[in-house]
């Protein structure tokens, strides 16, 4: 079990995810909105969480700015990167995110990528 931290705006994926990664074991320990809410409750948490999933196109902040500042908060954190938008594919694995998943993905692709996270 894991416990993930979800950084998406949209209300559905939010959904998704969450039921998805409850029902499979894991423990969802907060959803941000946008890159900006991400940074600020990500720095709030007493105990890190295991896992980031973090969205690319947000409001405010987006995926690769939330991503720079996370890392520098905490250099250990694992962030998955799942975006519609290959175009950041390398410069989100450049800058530290650990994979990359395009959008629109399989649920069972997406637990596998977490279970190989992990």
């Amino acid at each position: 079990m894991a416990t993930i931290f979800i950084i998406e705006d949209d209300i559905y994926l939010q959904k998704l995810y969450n039921k998805i990664l409850n029902t499979s074991g894991h423990q969802v320990v907060g959803i941000a909105n946008n890159g900006d809410e991400g940074v600020k409750m990500y720095e709030s948490f007493f105990v890190k969480p295991d896992i980031i999933i973090m969205d690319h196109r947000m409001p405010i902040k987006n995926g690769i700015e939330a991503t720079k500042e996370i890392l520098k908060i905490s250099n250990h954190s694992k962030i998955i990167f799942a975006s519609a938008d290959n175009s950041v594919k390398n410069l989100a694995l450049s800058i530290g995110a650990i994979k990359f998943i395009e959008k629109p993905f399989s649920m069972v692709k997406f637990l596998k990528i977490i279970e190989n996270v992990l």
